[in-house]
């Protein structure tokens, strides 16, 4: 088969977990099975280092196909007017995979799309306008013109069927798996020190990973944390809100001022992915008691690190972590604090999460996503 993967997640110099998830699975599926013909199709805006950047990730066994064409005119334009995608990208792909929701008008072949989550449907208000107006336009006919649907969990694919039930039959669930290279315990523990100076961090920490943004519930994770820290008084270790900034976020950091928590919340910079590893390992534990996830990831990276974490018990994340972590309500201060204070007061408890946490990991690997995935397109071209 020759299979084209749309890189436009892996295009940009920051990216997220969608984008993190089309690497991981595209990669495995090319190492595992070089037998088929890969490619990565992307506009450039005749810009040269969005190539070097796919370049990177395609390796030797995925090719570039690419045009010089404005990726955004094109996305634009085509939300309105059918320009086909093969004008760009040619005709000669069995398989097109779409990894961030919207299939464009005439793609050659069959057509799968990944629709990660239905948030921009069930909090609408937590979505940037931007991206909402692209999904609620684009969706409806790009599900349509998919030949499959791939969901990354069993949460999602209902909360799909729930809004969209004339799809159900296309829908698949393909799991993300987490990149065990990039997050495991700590083989240089030199490192944690050195990551922790580059971000001003002091002591211990609790730490989030993620987009600074409304439906990960920061506002009331830093009120929990207010009402911990009171409890514990100056022994209470700092937490660390690392990631790239969202929208809407200008709550978040006003309540941390409000609370007189200047010097106890630290906002960090983008963390590069080369000092996530260190970062991670080095934190008393992981807090992410976010209200809405298709999968969520970072959890599932913390668990892979050996570090015990914190989640809420919305949407797919007791799917990931399982008896794994303390489970908080999303919408209760008080519980997500009483979650802090067990792990920060039980050294036993967060022993014993460590150790479910890793072998629990053990069990999401890139290695199966892409089998899955691969039994779909083989199902697509019989």
């Amino acid at each position: 088969m020759k299979i084209t993967f749309d890189a436009v997640p892996i295009c940009s110099d920051k990216i997220t977990g969608i984008g993190w998830c089309e690497v991981g699975q595209t990669q495995t599926l090319a190492q595992l099975h070089p037998e088929h013909e890969y490619e990565y199709s992307f506009f450039t805006s005749g810009n040269k280092e969005r190539i070097k950047r796919v370049k990177k990730f395609a390796g030797k066994r995925i090719k570039l196909n690419t045009s010089d064409f404005s990726g955004y005119l094109y996305r634009a334009a085509s939300t309105f007017l059918p320009i086909p995608y093969s004008f760009f990208f040619g005709r000669k792909s069995n398989i097109t995979h779409f990894f961030n929701y919207i299939v464009p008008p005439f793609v050659h072949g069959k057509k799968v799309v990944t629709v990660h989550d239905m948030v921009y449907k069930a909090f609408p208000e937590t979505v940037r306008g931007r991206t909402r107006f692209m999904l609620e336009t684009g969706l409806k006919r790009s599900m349509k013109r998919a030949d499959i649907i791939v969901t990354d969990s069993e949460f999602s694919k209902s909360e799909i069927i729930k809004y969209f039930p004339q799809h159900e039959h296309k829908i698949k669930v393909v799991p993300c798996g987490v990149d065990l290279e990039r997050f495991h315990p700590c083989t240089e523990p030199e490192r944690i020190p050195e990551v922790k100076k580059s971000l001003d961090i002091e002591g211990d920490y609790f730490l989030y990973l993620g987009t600074i943004e409304p439906r990960k519930n920061l506002e009331r994770l830093i009120t929990a944390y207010a009402a911990f820290a009171k409890k514990v008084g100056g022994k209470a270790p700092k937490l660390v809100l690392a990631g790239g900034k969202g929208w809407l976020d200008n709550g978040i950091y006003s309540r941390v001022e409000k609370l007189g928590m200047t010097k106890n919340v630290i906002f960090t910079k983008y963390v590069p992915s080369e000092d996530m590893n260190p970062l991670m390992c080095g934190a008393l534990a992981f807090v992410f008691p976010s209200i809405y996830e298709g999968f969520g990831m970072p959890p599932l990276e913390a668990m892979a690190c050996g570090v015990p974490v914190l989640a809420s018990s919305e949407a797919s994340l007791p799917e990931v972590t399982g008896d794994c972590a303390v489970i908080c309500d999303a919408y209760s201060v008080k519980s997500i604090a009483q979650g802090l204070y067990r792990l920060y007061s039980s050294p036993k408890l967060r022993e014993e999460l460590s150790r479910k946490g890793l072998e629990r990991a053990k069990g999401f690997t890139w290695e199966r996503s892409a089998e899955m995935l691969l039994d779909i397109y083989r199902e697509l071209e019989k």
